[in-house]
């Protein structure tokens, strides 16, 4: 069993309230999640990592839970994101070790959602920037949706740390404008339209 006790969490939430042209009917709500653990694996090479997605299934609950109250609840949340920056000592395939438990507990958690939660990762020293990817819940070519927010932590992902992120938002870009397939004309059958 591999072992990632957390050092600090960070919960980051962003209203935007005028993007130009007239201000939005309700403002835009993005948030973020993140855990800085330290990483079992920093300094050598594991041949198998796959049981260590398990050990961070909790981890992944209790950051969506989270960060779904802090959005106002699961119906207000209609796109999502993952990713993870690991400090020196790691390597990248630390950071995939996120796409379960972090994309599978926010699905099971928001309900009705089928399309792949996109994801970002990186290698990076303390004070990196990550840019996750959002996107819609239940429909990948949702435009509006497509954007992204930037996190990280001032101290970390230390050495022999990693940072896991979370990410939601509740509607697309204010004033986005650039046509394709609209949210109010998702069917969701397959995660792509």
């Amino acid at each position: 069993m591999a072992d990632f006790p957390i050092r600090k969490m960070q919960l980051i939430l962003e209203e935007v309230r005028h993007e130009g042209g007239s201000a939005p009917e309700t403002p835009r709500k993005l948030g973020a999640i993140l855990a800085c653990c330290a990483n079992p694996f920093a300094g050598r090479y594991e041949p198998d990592l796959q049981p260590a997605m398990e050990d961070l299934k909790p981890l992944g609950k209790e950051m969506s839970e989270r960060l779904i109250a802090a959005m106002g609840g699961k119906d207000l949340v209609d796109s999502y994101g993952k990713g993870a920056i690991v400090g020196e000592g790691g390597e990248i395939e630390h950071g995939a070790l996120w796409h379960v438990p972090g994309g599978y507990a926010m699905r099971g958690l928001l309900g009705e959602s089928n399309a792949i939660v996109p994801s970002c990762m990186k290698v990076g020293g303390m004070g990196s920037k990550l840019d996750i990817p959002l996107g819609h819940i239940n429909a990948a070519y949702v435009r509006s949706h497509f954007d992204g927010i930037e996190v990280g932590l001032p101290d970390g992902p230390r050495s022999g740390e990693i940072v896991f992120a979370l990410a939601m938002a509740s509607g697309g870009r204010v004033h986005s404008r650039m046509g394709g397939l609209e949210a109010w004309d998702v069917k969701g059958e397959d995660g792509l339209r």
